[in-house]
């Protein structure tokens, strides 16, 4: 049965005194059972070090962890009923695919006969059933990857965690393995817990995204509201693929018919009562228009196939564009830009934080 996740004010601190180093600084999140959430953010951001927290292979320094209701704080991994799938497989080298899939259920002595049928459940599940006798090293990296859920799925744990477990995959098998965790996840209904870096699997992967910077929360919510709402400009700036466009300025008038300028140009659209603030804009909602009267140059052309993005250069800075496919723009050619004033999102130029 899937189990709710409660982390209440998590702290943890390495070293003492001046050497002290706090990494997780009182992180707050509830995840409901069933729920697929997603820890994402750079390199050093801690994401990590809390999901080891939750797996128990390390102590918090302050705060409350309960799973399934239960205080887990001081409780060893073994007894707290979760599965964790690594980046490195972690497979067992001598033994097959049965055997590695099936192992944690023989360690808890398991009857043979209910092994068996639950090996067979699982494989079913992960479209391995012709893979049962191989051994790793005569699987792909893909596979070795589906054998590794598959022995955590065996378990049937109250809690699934992920530990960047694509990172060592090409491109198209890290789309092909995100499917299938996320159909996998559909299928089972195990709460879970993902690290990774990857903002493109964030917003794929999750029923819900926290976003982490310097051991601190910075947003936590749906893809939508992270992509389309971003709490402030860190987030903003991390979250999509180009990232927003940010626009420093000022708003000279605010309400409905709001002036805002901004270096090399101004333009007209809804501003809040505010002074100095930094635009956002999805490269979506900036439009290359041959009349409008902000302008700039083309410096870079790049085509997705379905999409192509347009860099524009200005006194402002650097602006991407979403447009059509088959873009007849070049590089080197000037061009009007055009804003998308109903998709605009405000933050405070001194916070970096949202406005409204």
């Amino acid at each position: 049965m899937a189990a709710s996740l409660h982390i209440a004010g998590i702290r943890k601190i390495y070293g003492t005194g001046d050497k002290a180093v706090e990494v997780l600084k009182r992180i707050e999140i509830e995840v409901a059972p069933g729920e697929f959430l997603i820890l994402v953010g750079p390199s050093g951001c801690g994401k990590s070090t809390l999901l080891n927290i939750i797996a128990g292979l390390e102590q918090p320094s302050e705060g409350e962890l309960r799973i399934g209701g239960k205080n887990v704080v001081g409780v060893a991994p073994a007894q707290r009923d979760i599965a964790m799938v690594f980046q490195s497989y972690a497979l067992y080298p001598t033994m097959s695919v049965a055997d590695n899939i099936g192992f944690a259920l023989e360690m808890r002595k398991v009857p043979k006969a209910a092994r068996v049928k639950r090996i067979a459940e699982v494989a079913a599940m992960l479209q391995i059933e012709h893979l049962l006798e191989r051994r790793p090293a005569q699987l792909s990296g893909g596979q070795r990857q589906r054998v590794a859920m598959g022995r955590a799925l065996a378990r049937d744990p109250q809690l699934f965690l992920f530990d960047e477990p694509l990172s060592n995959l090409d491109a198209k098998l890290r789309v092909e393995m995100r499917s299938e965790i996320k159909r996998l996840h559909q299928l089972s209904g195990i709460t879970s817990v993902y690290v990774t870096h990857d903002q493109i699997e964030a917003m794929t992967l999750g029923s819900r995204i926290a976003v982490m910077k310097d051991g601190i929360l910075q947003q936590i919510g749906t893809p939508d509201d992270i992509y389309s709402r971003p709490a402030n400009t860190y987030v903003a700036g991390f979250i999509g693929s180009p990232t927003m466009n940010l626009i420093a300025g000022r708003i000279e008038t605010p309400g409905a018919q709001g002036e805002f300028s901004f270096q090399g140009g101004s333009v007209s659209l809804p501003c809040p009562p505010a002074g100095a603030v930094t635009l956002g804009l999805r490269p979506e909602h900036v439009h290359l228009s041959a009349d409008a009267p902000w302008r700039g140059q083309v410096v870079l052309v790049e085509p997705t196939g379905a999409d192509t993005f347009i860099v524009v250069k200005t006194a402002a800075g650097l602006i991407t564009s979403r447009t059509a496919p088959h873009c007849p723009i070049k590089v080197g050619e000037h061009t009007g830009i055009e804003l998308d004033a109903a998709h605009a999102n405000w933050f405070d130029a001194h916070s970096g934080l949202r406005i409204g």
